[in-house]
């Protein structure tokens, strides 16, 4: 498999975290640390944008997509209420990672904290072509827990 060259910027105030990097050989999502100053405390119920401290410079035709830890989400009730988080391409700005505590207890950012993981991943573009008729499927318009159920829109 061949890497893709990604150019990363650390700034100032993460010069002395890790970049990321995948914890296994088959990793998908790289670590994501937090280049908070100072601890950070998320109530539950509230939202907070923790700084990782890095810019990059996609490649055209790429994102990254920034991603819950599992272990948190389960043992602590943290999410990213975006998730999946897209960095563009174009974009040069600092990395943040937008935490929600939907658990009962406050949670603690502290510095170096894992807090999410970043996968980056080719982008298809499209272009539409408008059509009053689109070819029938066996699902068709079923959504919400229709497949598998054997019932087709209408019945």
């Amino acid at each position: 498999m061949t890497e893709l060259r990604v150019r990363v910027r650390r700034l100032a105030h993460g010069r002395d975290l890790p970049l990321p990097r995948y914890a296994t050989a088959q990793s998908a999502g790289m670590d994501l640390h937090a280049a908070v100053a100072a601890a950070a405390t998320i109530p539950p119920g509230a939202r907070l944008a923790v700084p990782t401290g890095l810019a990059i410079a996609l490649p055209p035709g790429y994102e990254a997509q920034v991603r819950p830890r599992s272990g948190l989400a389960l043992k602590h009730g943290l999410i990213l209420p975006n998730a999946p988080g897209t960095i563009d391409a174009d974009y040069r700005g600092e990395i943040l990672v937008i935490l929600a505590n939907i658990g009962e207890a406050e949670f603690v950012v502290t510095r170096g904290l894992r807090i999410a993981q970043m996968i980056v991943a080719p982008v298809q573009r499209v272009s539409w072509e408008e059509d009053v008729n689109l070819d029938d499927t066996e699902r068709g318009a079923g959504g919400f827990g229709s497949t598998g159920t054997g019932a087709r829109p209408g019945e």
